[in-house]
This record gives structure tokens, C-alpha cells and sequence, in this order.
């Protein structure tokens, strides 16, 4: 008997690798004349349960007619949910129909508008950190909580159902602080000043970033041209009790899992409503093991909060869910009109950093004075020290150069890269964007200078962003030019230069004409 008839009695296939990224969604692959496939009676985009070795996972199921993808006694599976069952290719595998979720009925009821309770979204959000939601049905909750807003009780429900979801860490301190920016202001990488100061201070500043999705680049995707930032577990933990903090990507990390699923269905969405903000936020920080957080929440024209009304409701749902999960949070409204710092995207911005912590005189001043102000209000959770003192507590940490020495043991101790951040290795192609007009910089777009730095390869390509050569209040000539554009290639090159061309980013007028805003510092 030839083994595709033995696999085919057993219900067996021959596991097949397909190299295709389909996102935080497991992917299966039958050829449609396959016998189980057609025994079974599958239908494309179903779920479907695989198992291998003992291991299991659910899938879409995706049906293919190209022998070259899976042939017709072989089930194949995308990067993720290969790398979840752990087993070699050819590895036999059995595929079978899944059970719905036990939890569709509780969404069915959110889907009509329904106010949930504390089960309802435990199971769904069991459910989504099981992987046994379809993308579609996904989309359906992030809409649904979108569409009729989650009231403040059931952000708190969704959160602590998030932080359930995966591993809590506990650091076995009395006072663990972290910092977090909601979002939406390129080039403000504070995260990668305050860590060093607050930790050289001595409070535990366990970091983990995400990457960039829709931003030029993330903390995480910054801190990578310094260091290492894919750390096992271990090792990670093993930082920060030697250095008192890390930066880290936090995929390795396994917190709040259900949170990177959603957003891998929020972001293209474009979606990103106050109570799934909260949620991701804070589940993140308590799964991190954090007892004390700053928040900073950005204003501006082109921020993702645009008035002080708004930002104060966010704030206050915040500070309500987080007394509830016994969290101390700070949140601080700070000027979201512009970029932060000099450069944006990922070599830019660490060149920024490194200028701060050595006291270069073209450390830009805007990025040294948010990252001290954010530093302080964290060195404040210490009962040590008095409310107000913590900035030039900051301040002395910095100008003394035990914040860069401390960096500099995070970075070796995260294996070093060797950047040379005087002479950072931009991309080769550039062009400069000049002012059409005589006057003072009134408006800078910080959605539009994002896209020109995407445009132009950044994140991926580390070398690629956007060079702020002039910021608000600046005064400038016609022709003068406003900003750098870097690329690596022709074409990204290319893109950015359309872009531009179509806008600026930058709005030149009076300087009566600079918009105004209130906030904390």
C-alpha cells in the first residue's frame, strides 16, 4: 500500500510549510481534490482543527488548485502556525472541522449593541487569545465595541479578561514604573531617554515596545539599530535585575496576547476607540508587572487627541479603570502640535537619543526637556522623594552622565550593535523639501511627515525617514529648505518625492497664526 493511501485511511497528511506571513492568523492549506477535503465536506474560510505531535492548533482554512503550494496528500500551514507546532516539515499532521467558539453568542449580542458583563468578555477574549476567532468574526467585536461605545465598566471587564489572557510577570518589588505615549506624534522616543534616568536612579523600568505598524518607527524598532531587542524570556529578566531596565520588544513576552490580535485587525481598520485604547494600554502595563504609570497623552491639530475636552475624558476613563486594577497612573497632556526631536525614523531617532544622554549641543531641546519632565514624574513614585523635586533630580542624572553610562550597560548588555550616532549611516538618496513662502513655520502635519518617512522605507528601512530641518516658531526664507528626506532605494525615493510634492506637511504664515495649545508642560 503506497503511503498516500496509508496517510489517507489514517487521516494523516504530510505537514507542508508555506511561507506565507498572514499576521497573528493561523492559516491552513487542503488542495481541493485532497480525499479528507472532500470527505469532510470543508468549506473555504472555515475553521479547522490541525494537530501534530501531540500539538494543536485552530486555522482558517484556505482551499488552493496549484500542486506547487500543497498537493493533494499534504496540509499545508502559514509561518505562524508552522512555527506553533513545533514539528518538521513532512510531519504527519490530521486536520478536522472545529467547534465555534463557545463564546459567539456573547458577540452576537455585542454585534446588536447589548452591554456585556465580566463572562462574556472573559470568554471572548479567551477566545481571541486561542486563535479560534476568523478574522471576520474579529472585525465584528473591534467594530461592534466601536460602534456602540464600551461604557467605563466594561473597558475595565475587557482589560482585566486581556491581562488575563496571558503571562503576568511579577518582579517581586514594591514599586515597578513604566511610561507609555498613546500614540501619533512621530519621532517622540522619550521611552529611550527616561528608561536610563529613572533606572540609574534606581526603580525598576522593565520596558518592553511594540514594533511600528502604521508609525514610522516604534520604540522597539528604534532601540534595534542600538541593540538587540528580540530577548528570550530569561534573559530579558536577567537585565533587568542587573540594570534595572530594558528595552525590549514585548512580542517574546507573552502579554496580553488577545491585545495583538486585535490590533492586527484594529490598525488596517484604522479604528482605535477610547475604550480599546484603555484596554490594550493598560493590560499591557499590568501584565508587565507594572505598579506605577506615566501616561502622556499629546494634543494638537494632527495628534490622535485634538482638544483639551478630549483629552480630559480619555483621561478620566483611564484613571477609572486603572484604580480598579489597583494601578497608580499619572497622566500628563503635553504639546502634540509637531514632532518630537530631529529625526524620524529609526536611525534618526536613536541618533536624537544618543545626543540627549551625551549633552551634545544639536541634542534637539524639545526632546531633552519632554523626556526629563516624563523622567521626573516617574522618579516622584518614590516615596523618597517630594513632589516637584523629581525633574532636577532628572536633570542632575542626565548632565552627570549616569543616564548614558547606564544606557550604555542596558545596549552591552542587550548586545550592542556599534552605532555611530555622530555619523549615522543614513540612506544614500535624499532630497530637501524648501519652503514656499517667506515667513514663520505656523503648522507642521505630524500624519503627513509620518507618511513621507513610510513612503521613503522606515521603518523597515532603518536608514530611511524624514530630517527636521526647521520646527514651529522657526523663522525661514522662501527656498529654504525645511526637511531631509533619506531613502535607500530609487524607488521609496521616489514615492516620498510625490508625496511631498502633493504636501508639504508644513504650513508658513504670521507668527499670530501658530496654534495655540494648554496643556501640562
Amino acid at each position: 500500500m503506497s503511503s498516500e493511501n496509508t496517510n489517507h485511511t489514517t487521516g494523516m497528511l504530510s505537514l507542508r510549510r508555506v511561507g506565507i506571513d498572514t499576521y497573528h492568523e493561523n492559516v491552513a492549506y487542503l488542495h481541493r481534490d485532497c480525499a479528507i477535503y472532500r470527505a469532510e465536506g470543508f468549506q473555504a474560510l472555515s475553521k479547522v482543527e490541525v494537530r501534530a505531535n501531540g500539538r494543536r492548533i485552530l486555522a482558517t482554512l484556505n482551499v488552493v488548485d496549484d500542486e506547487r503550494i500543497v498537493g493533494c496528500d499534504e496540509l499545508g500551514v502559514s509561518e505562524d502556525a508552522f512555527a506553533q507546532l513545533q514539528v518538521p516539515d513532512g510531519h504527519l499532521a490530521t486536520v478536522s472541522q472545529a467547534e465555534p467558539p463557545e463564546s459567539i453568542p456573547a458577540l452576537f449580542r455585542k454585534i446588536n449593541g447589548e452591554r456585556l458583563g465580566r463572562e462574556d468578555f472573559q470568554a471572548i477574549v479567551r477566545d481571541i487569545a486561542d486563535l479560534r476567532y476568523s478574522k471576520i468574526e474579529l472585525t465584528a467585536f473591534v467594530v461592534a465595541c466601536n460602534r456602540s461605545e464600551l461604557d467605563r465598566e466594561e473597558v475595565y471587564f475587557l482589560t482585566e479578561a486581556m491581562v488575563a489572557s496571558g503571562r503576568r510577570l511579577d518582579w517581586h518589588e514594591p514599586l515597578v514604573v513604566d511610561k507609555h505615549c498613546i500614540g501619533g506624534i512621530p519621532g517622540n522616543r522619550t521611552s529611550m531617554l527616561v528608561v536610563p534616568i529613572v533606572a540609574a536612579y534606581g526603580l525598576v523600568f522593565p520596558k518592553t515596545s511594540s514594533r511600528a505598524i502604521t508609525s514610522p518607527a516604534g520604540t522597539a524598532d528604534t532601540m534595534e539599530v542600538l541593540a538587540n531587542v528580540e530577548l528570550p524570556f530569561d534573559h530579558l529578566t536577567e537585565i533587568v535585575r542587573a540594570h534595572r531596565g530594558c528595552l525590549a520588544w514585548g512580542g517574546t513576552a507573552d502579554l496580553s496576547p488577545a491585545d495583538d490580535v486585535l490590533i492586527s485587525v484594529e490598525r488596517p481598520l484604522s479604528i482605535d476607540s477610547p475604550g480599546q485604547m484603555v484596554a490594550s494600554i493598560l493590560s499591557k502595563k499590568m501584565a508587565a508587572g507594572a505598579t506605577h504609570l506615566v501616561l502622556d497623552i499629546p494634543i494638537g491639530p494632527t495628534a490622535k487627541v485634538r482638544s483639551m475636552p478630549e483629552a480630559q475624558r480619555l483621561r478620566r476613563l483611564f484613571e477609572y479603570v486603572a484604580q480598579r486594577m489597583h494601578l497608580s497612573l499619572d497622566v500628563v497632556i503635553t504639546d502634540g502640535r509637531q514632532p518630537i526631536g530631529r529625526g524620524v525614523g529609526p536611525m534618526l531617532e536613536a541618533r536624537d537619543v544618543m545626543r540627549v544622554l551625551e549633552n551634545d549641543p544639536a541634542a534637539p531641546d524639545d526632546l531633552r526637556q519632554k523626556s526629563l519632565r516624563l523622567a521626573g514624574r516617574l522618579i516622584e513614585c518614590s516615596p523618597d522623594v517630594r513632589g516637584g523635586d523629581g525633574f532636577h533630580i532628572a536633570r542632575d542624572i542626565l548632565d552627570s552622565g549616569r543616564a548614558l553610562a547606564r544606557m550604555q550597560a542596558i545596549i552591552g548588555a542587550q548586545g550592542g550593535r556599534g552605532f555611530n550616532h555622530q555619523h549615522p549611516p543614513l540612506g544614500a538618496l535624499s532630497f530637501e523639501v524648501p519652503a514656499d513662502a517667506d515667513g514663520t513655520v505656523i503648522g507642521i502635519d505630524n500624519l503627513q511627515v509620518a507618511q513621507i518617512a513610510r513612503l521613503a522605507g522606515a521603518p523597515k528601512v532603518k536608514a530611511a525617514g524624514v530630517d527636521l530641518l526647521r520646527k514651529l516658531g522657526d523663522s525661514v526664507r522662501r527656498g529654504e529648505p525645511l526637511y531631509r528626506v533619506h531613502a535607500a532605494y530609487p524607488s521609496d525615493l521616489e514615492f516620498a518625492r510625490q508625496a511631498c510634492l502633493r504636501s508639504s506637511a508644513y504650513r508658513i504664515g504670521a507668527p499670530d497664526q501658530m496654534p495655540r495649545v494648554f496643556v501640562e508642560f
